[in-house]
């Protein structure tokens, strides 16, 4: 685990880009129009923190400290999303890329938590810990969300494989 403040802040923008662009290759290798949009979507999720952490990280590099958090979880967009992933259950089978690429997105936004909940728990600096514990806060709601897609997703499998006891 990085142990300086700057090596956090690039693991976190590393972590942000590894998620952007396996959200964006997501979106490409895609079938239906509502799962492109919503990898889509998670990919410019992403590259918003990006942005904000190349900033943050800038800021603290000139400065020393943490400037103050000018960004809040975006409701609308996680509204958005999830009116959308009614729309992808309808269009991706269980089993296909799509289905994959869901279930992987799970351990990206574990990750993501991880490093941001353990670093707002444990920063001095109140920008700091605000900045950690809003991505922390951010990448939980894509998580609960492709959380459920997921189980949706293997509830569908299962039903259509007839696996279920009864």
């Amino acid at each position: 685990m990085p142990k300086s403040t700057e090596d956090i802040l690039k693991t976190a923008i590393l972590l942000e880009r590894r998620g952007k662009a396996f959200y964006a290759t997501a979106a490409r290798e895609a079938v239906g129009e509502a799962v492109r949009k919503f990898f889509t979507m998670m990919a410019e999720d992403e590259d918003e923190h990006i942005k904000f952490l190349s900033r943050q990280f800038a800021e603290y590099e000139k400065t020393g400290k943490f400037a103050k958090n000018e960004i809040e979880t975006p409701a609308d967009d996680t509204e958005a999303l999830m009116i959308l992933s009614e729309q992808v259950k309808k269009e991706i089978s269980a089993a296909d890329f799509e289905a994959a690429a869901i279930s992987a997105a799970i351990d990206f936004e574990n990750r993501a938590i991880e490093v941001y909940q353990g670093r707002a728990d444990e920063a001095t600096d109140p920008n700091e810990k605000e900045m950690y514990q809003m991505l922390a806060d951010w990448e939980q709601t894509h998580y609960r969300l492709v959380y459920k897609l997921n189980e949706d997703l293997k509830e569908q499998i299962w039903f259509e494989n007839k696996f279920w006891p009864f």
